[in-house]
């Protein structure tokens, strides 16, 4: 239920990246891939930073930091919010509770001195946020209950006048009161609501979100629009590509250690010669070496020999997955998706998209958890242990005597494999599954689509039969998650809307765990419903894990803090020129 990009945005995020909630092949003679003897390779490891130790940090000094694009608004919330939105929005705005590197809560005391909720199995839920007393905004106005009404009545659907995208969780609130004390809120829900920690992060001032009409208008920051983080914007131009931060005067914690941070708009294939130059001292760098073409290894050398810089790496938090559109024949078949899926060579795939760039070729085994969150595991056995070839045989698509294309009724088992314009390790990773259907008879054709289609054109509209791109894993699965894999509903016209399943398959049984998910309370149930709901998954032939899409960041030497931060988020303040 954390802030999520709207989910067009999300899905071009992740999916293009490279280019642009309560709720090597296999033997050519080999018919059918069969088990690897070697033993399962090690789950990811997400994100690559050292935490700042902030008695080796200098006082002052500017930051110059490299993003796609200064975002039209910093109210994450708005459909036009980008991911360049959500970093902003880190340094200016109150999030209550903080992911850790594994992606599990934990309050931030600059704004929170206590919070609990009602124990589990009491009705309502209740939970109580104890706010810090000397938590305010940069007008002077302290954090409070009308903070949290407003944003709750922007998020949770009931007006339809906001236009938002909207985290699960808002929805479920009942009512919000202070309580006790001006800086005591009460929060109680009309349903269980178990991942209420990623609710209110970030939380935005009550004259931002009140009105439908404030809610809407793009949020620059500056003097008009309070903020309540380490920093202030002191200039914010997205025309000249530029956003300045500043020291927040107002500031109660630990104050930022450098004096400035200047958000620079540097497309990719700059950052490299702006970082050779001395002109910017943090690039993520992931698009520039992705776009390389046919040698990322050298892209990836090319990046390790800028001058003064260090090339942080590691696998990020989107989930790069196959997706097999199920309304499409003859994918309209779950035993032909299983056997297809059950035929894809996961750490092959990995390890196409993932050694080039100096990263461990580590395959994902869960739709819904990155390798090093809490609760996860490899669940694709669900596909259970026959030859995928036989389950191709079981599903009637035969092999000719002599090898070659399968067949059923005369039909060839033909399908065509897309994947975004401009992204190699995509590329690589699809000419893989490629090689690896086609030893099982199978003959796929990878093609491209230009980035802006590729959703819009393809995905969104089922004009593709596989496709190959990634999703955000996030500290709140249950909530964030279902609607990638919720059954379509049927529209006013009875035809299936598939919102946000690419993939157009779900049951109501995926949908139930999922939402039983999203009410417990308890982590350790909370994980079991989402492994049964993975397995589900599985079972189901919606897609195939594949590999965490890798992130890459280039950080100019004596710059303390900063790399690739995975589930957890930049302490900006933190962040500056070591003193050594």
């Amino acid at each position: 239920m954390r802030a999520r990009l709207p989910v067009a945005a999300a899905a071009l995020l992740l999916a293009l990246g490279a280019t642009a909630g309560c709720l090597g092949g296999p033997d050519p003679a080999r018919t059918a891939r069969t088990p690897d003897p070697a033993p399962p390779a090690p789950a990811a490891v997400t994100g690559d930073v050292r935490p700042a130790d902030r008695a080796a940090v200098a006082d002052g000094g500017a930051l110059r930091w490299a993003v796609d694009a200064v975002p039209a608004t910093l109210n994450v919330y708005q459909p036009t919010a980008t991911a360049d939105s959500a970093l902003l929005a880190q340094a200016l705005y109150p999030a209550l509770f903080r992911p850790d590197a594994h992606g599990e809560w934990t309050a931030d005391a600059d704004y929170l001195t206590a919070a609990e909720a009602t124990p589990p199995g009491q009705q309502p839920q209740v939970v109580t946020y104890h706010l810090n007393p000397r938590a305010v905004w940069s007008d002077g106005t302290p954090l409070s209950a009308a903070d949290f009404i407003a944003q709750r009545a922007a998020l949770s659907g009931l007006d339809p006048a906001y236009t938002a995208a909207r985290p699960a969780g808002y929805a479920a609130i009942d009512s919000i009161v202070q309580g006790a004390d001006p800086h005591e809120v009460r929060v109680t829900f009309r349903r269980p609501c178990g991942e209420w920690r990623a609710l209110f992060g970030p939380l935005y001032p009550a004259a931002e979100t009140a009105t439908a009409a404030a809610f809407g208008r793009p949020l620059p920051g500056g003097a008009a629009h309070p903020t309540a983080g380490p920093f202030l914007v002191s200039g914010y131009d997205p025309a000249a590509g530029r956003a300045t931060l500043v020291r927040n005067p107002y500031w109660w914690g630990e104050p930022a250690k450098a004096d400035r941070i200047d958000f620079l708009a540097t497309p990719a294939d700059r950052r490299g010669p702006d970082l050779a130059e001395g002109r910017l001292d943090l690039a993520p760098l992931t698009t520039a070496v992705d776009r390389a073409g046919a040698d990322p290894a050298e892209a990836v050398r090319r990046a390790e020999a800028l001058p003064g810089t260090a090339l942080h790496r590691a696998a990020g938090t989107g989930l790069t997955q196959l997706t097999l559109n199920a309304a499409r024949e003859p994918l309209t078949d779950p035993l032909l998706r299983r056997a297809l899926a059950h035929a894809v060579d996961r750490r092959h795939a990995a390890d196409a998209a993932l050694t080039p760039l100096g990263l461990p070729a580590a395959p994902l085994g869960h739709h819904l958890l990155a390798g090093d969150q809490a609760g996860y595991r490899d669940n694709a056995d669900a596909l259970g242990t026959a030859d995928p070839g036989r389950m191709l045989d079981a599903a009637g698509w035969k092999r000719p005597s002599r090898g070659g294309t399968r067949a059923r009724g005369g039909r060839p088992l033909a399908l065509g494999l897309l994947v975004p314009a401009g992204s190699a390790t995509l590329r690589r990773a699809a000419d893989a599954v490629a090689a690896d259907l086609g030893a099982a008879g199978v003959a796929v054709r990878v093609t491209e689509a230009p980035p802006e289609a590729f959703l819009r054109d393809h995905l969104a509209t089922g004009e593709y039969d596989l496709a190959l791109f990634s999703w955000p894993a996030g500290s709140d699965p249950a909530g964030e998650q279902r609607p990638v894999y919720a059954k379509p509903r049927p529209g006013p016209d009875g035809t299936p809307v598939p919102g946000s399943n690419y993939a157009r398959a779900g049951t109501e049984e995926i949908d139930r765990l999922f939402d039983r998910a999203a009410a417990e309370p308890d982590p350790a149930a909370r994980r079991a419903l989402l492994q049964e709901a993975d397995v589900r998954i599985w079972q189901l032939g919606h897609s195939v894990p594949l590999f965490q899409r890798p992130e890459l960041l280039a950080v100019r030497e004596g710059v303390a803090g900063a790399g690739v931060w995975g589930f957890s988020r930049p302490r900006l303040q933190d962040i500056g020129w070591s003193t050594g």
